[in-house]
């Protein structure tokens, strides 16, 4: 195998909440993340609440390694949440988030969604998340659902 993820070598399938795995490249994307913002500031979800009705969590495999997360949870009738997208800081810029992505968008139409929302940091170390999220269509938009303004998010939402 080799370690450059290409089209072909990667799979996106749901998550099996049982590989003890998961848990742990999740725990690593809310370590990824703690230095980012204060806590009241962090929105990412633990496993469980990945773990719940109303969330579709998605993993990309490389091999038998996870490479990456995304995650579409319900808001209301049409409308869900893009969460949970991380790439494992190894295999960023080989396409592994673009590729979740856009099988999150294929997952949402097939489903009906009319429009996805995102929180996003607004520090330096999120510009490629938000570059990623500009170029697949996402707006800015003013803080949507239980947000509230604060300097450390950005929000974005693209209408399906």
């Amino acid at each position: 195998m080799s370690d450059v993820v290409t089209a072909e070598s990667l799979r996106i399938e749901r998550a099996d909440f049982s590989d003890p795995a998961l848990a742990a490249f999740l725990q690593a994307h809310l370590d990824d993340l703690a230095p980012t913002a204060p806590a009241e500031s962090r929105h990412a979800l633990d496993v469980s609440m990945l773990d719940a009705p109303g969330v579709r969590l998605w993993v990309a495999v490389h091999g038998t390694a996870i490479v990456g997360t995304g995650a579409l949870a319900a808001m209301q009738a049409g409308h869900e949440e893009l969460k949970s997208m991380r790439t494992d800081p190894p295999r960023r810029g080989q396409g592994v988030a673009r590729r979740i992505l856009e099988h999150l968008l294929r997952d949402a139409r097939q489903r009906g969604v009319r429009q996805l929302w995102l929180e996003t940091g607004s520090h330096d170390f999120f510009t490629p998340a938000r570059a990623l999220y500009t170029t697949a269509g996402f707006q800015f938009c003013p803080p949507f659902g239980s947000y509230q303004e604060d300097p450390n998010s950005v929000f974005m939402t693209k209408h399906l």
